[in-house]
């Protein structure tokens, strides 16, 4: 009786195991992999002024979007990690390139950060870990964010940058694309996502109008063509899905004498007034104030400069998805398109720069696709590449974290194979069915468990009571045959 009543208290728990825990109702039994190269900076129209067959042709046999937006603020790591995560910057807390700490006046450079999980994991999955939780084998080549453990998990494959790593090697280019293919095939990767530094670079130290962009263009065509070839002779072609992208776009930086541009020192005094700063990076800074000088330093650059939008941290624009993070600062600054946000003096020394609004065009940035699941020769309408996130879970039949994207923006570019089902709420639809999975079993057993109660305790109860009658009869004999006691 006792082991029936044991059963009957953790059918609870059974149940919310079975709800919880449904792999086998989310994912399809086989999935294709995946594979996501990102080229930093590379803008929407990098490629509309330069001859790239492979470009071309990954439009004949897949999909491309008219242009693809960034979150703000449009730099590497924030976008990035948006896009592995599909939460805006305020929900996931990577707010900068930079890492940094307003109390010991620390500060570091992106690759520095590649490492540090204290910046990158604050309650947010990436993909990586949560495709790994749920059975799937996951690699990073260089991707921001893969070097990194979230909750003490770090991702199975992962190779980090170091400070000094080179951008532009064409025959290193083509070696990592080596080393991936063999994570696939002799490693048997699901997913994996790669990262390359240009045109980014060169857009910085030369210009995005430039012949030397150009030429760098033309050396990821090249690479994109190589990619080609190795899919072909490692047999993945009909089982390896590609998304090529970016993390934002690059516009000319503007300058003198063309145009006055942006120095804070010229309206505030910082040794009075601030306690920290980033600034000098781009077209978007943070300044936090020494104690009682926040509105002051607010008033005085709020219309310093015809070209610079000034926002205290709570009045900031919501449709940003930025400022409600803890790490913001008080004050947050942002140029024009082209005009950087300069401190204490003008020594920025690059021809092209991002960090400005991701409305603007010039901040825009590709979406290439191709493979099994995928439309040829599709045409996508612009989106943002928060919407990279559920799309990438679908293709590997993942369940997804809780997102701000939408499969409703992307599920037309993949085939009706790859996309069955009502592909906007893949939690919900999965969780009931598991759930409903989960209910019979458990009412099925309820019901036998019942069946046994309803038989076992009446024929306990009879048994119980033959027994104390067999007992009552036998103290009456014995009490017959009891001899009398004599005293001594």
């Amino acid at each position: 009786m006792d082991r029936i009543w044991s059963v009957l208290v953790l059918l609870p728990v059974f149940m919310q195991i079975a709800i919880s825990k449904p792999l086998s109702v989310y994912r399809k039994e086989t999935t294709n992999k995946l594979l996501v190269i990102s080229f930093d900076g590379f803008r929407w129209n990098y490629d509309e002024d330069v001859y790239t067959p492979n470009l071309d042709y990954l439009t004949e046999i897949g999909v491309k979007a008219k242009y693809i937006s960034p979150p703000f603020v449009t730099m590497t790591s924030p976008s990035h990690f948006t896009t592995i995560t599909g939460r805006w910057i305020e929900d996931h807390g990577v707010i900068h390139n930079l890492m940094f700490n307003p109390e010991t006046l620390e500060k570091l450079s992106f690759k520095k950060t590649q490492t540090m999980s204290e910046w990158w994991d604050n309650g947010v999955l990436p993909l990586w870990i949560t495709a790994q939780n749920q059975g799937l084998k996951t690699g990073s080549f260089h991707y921001p964010g893969g070097g990194a453990k979230y909750g003490e998990q770090a991702v199975f494959k992962s190779l980090v940058e170091e400070p000094d790593h080179p951008d532009s090697n064409e025959t290193e280019w083509r070696e990592n694309i080596d080393i991936v293919m063999k994570w696939f095939n002799e490693e048997n990767l699901d997913f994996v996502t790669l990262y390359y530094g240009e045109p980014d670079k060169t857009g910085h130290l030369i210009g995005p109008e430039t012949e030397k962009r150009k030429e760098i263009i033309q050396q990821i065509d090249r690479t994109i063509g190589y990619l080609l070839d190795a899919i072909q002779k490692n047999n993945l072609k009909d089982k390896l899905n590609v998304i090529i992208t970016s993390d934002h776009g690059m516009t000319n930086v503007k300058k003198q004498p063309d145009v006055t541009e942006i120095k804070l020192a010229d309206y505030i005094n910082f040794k009075d007034l601030v306690k920290f700063d980033i600034l000098d990076y781009g077209g978007f800074g943070m300044v936090l104030p020494k104690e009682g000088k926040e509105e002051e330093i607010y008033q005085k650059l709020k219309n310093a400069h015809p070209h610079l939008n000034v926002y205290k941290k709570e009045e900031f624009p919501e449709h940003f998805h930025f400022s409600k993070f803890k790490r913001v600062l008080p004050i947050l600054l942002y140029g024009d398109l082209g005009y950087s946000v300069n401190g204490r003096l003008i020594l920025y020394v690059n021809k092209g720069d991002h960090g400005f609004d991701n409305n603007e065009m010039d901040m825009k940035m590709i979406f290439r696709a191709f493979g099994p699941d995928f439309k040829k020769n599709y045409i996508s309408n612009p989106f943002d590449s928060i919407h990279i996130y559920p799309l990438m879970c679908k293709l590997l039949g993942v369940i997804p974290e809780p997102h701000n994207g939408s499969l409703a923006i992307t599920q037309d570019m993949i085939t009706s194979a790859a996309n069955p089902g009502d592909p906007d709420e893949p939690n919900q639809d999965n969780t009931s069915s598991a759930a409903f999975i989960a209910g019979i079993i458990m009412s099925a057993l309820l019901g036998v468990l019942l069946l046994v109660f309803v038989i076992y305790v009446p024929y306990t109860v009879v048994k119980r009571r033959k027994v104390e009658k067999k007992n009552q009869k036998a103290g009456k004999q014995v009490e017959e045959h009891k001899e009398p006691t004599t005293p001594f």
